[in-house]
């Protein structure tokens, strides 16, 4: 890959931990893995199939290892999903709100 290629403005950490994803109305809460995080945007894995620009709201717990500190709650859309080899879909997220 060409690293001209990658027009992401902010730098992208690798996190793994676990989050939860909850949609909007009566869907419940799907789990998710934290994959990366940057100030923008998030990237995460998870069963649940979003559509493009769905607004999702996430909370991210801190990895192991890390302080005690209560999760990170954000509203996020959705820009882009694409089903991962491990069947699960990967999405790529911007932050548009932080809740707590």
């Amino acid at each position: 890959m060409n690293p001209y290629d990658d027009r992401r403005a902010t730098r992208r950490i690798p996190l793994g931990c676990n989050a939860l994803i909850k949609p909007a109305g009566d869907t419940p809460a799907v789990p998710a893995h934290c994959v990366e995080l940057s100030p923008g945007g998030m990237t995460l894995e998870t069963a649940y199939v979003p559509s493009v620009a769905e607004l999702l709201d996430v909370l991210v717990r801190q990895p192991d290892g890390g302080l005690d500190r209560p999760p990170l709650h954000v509203r996020v859309e959705v820009k882009r999903c694409h089903r991962a080899e491990s069947g699960k879909y990967v999405l790529g997220a911007q932050i548009v709100q932080v809740l707590k």
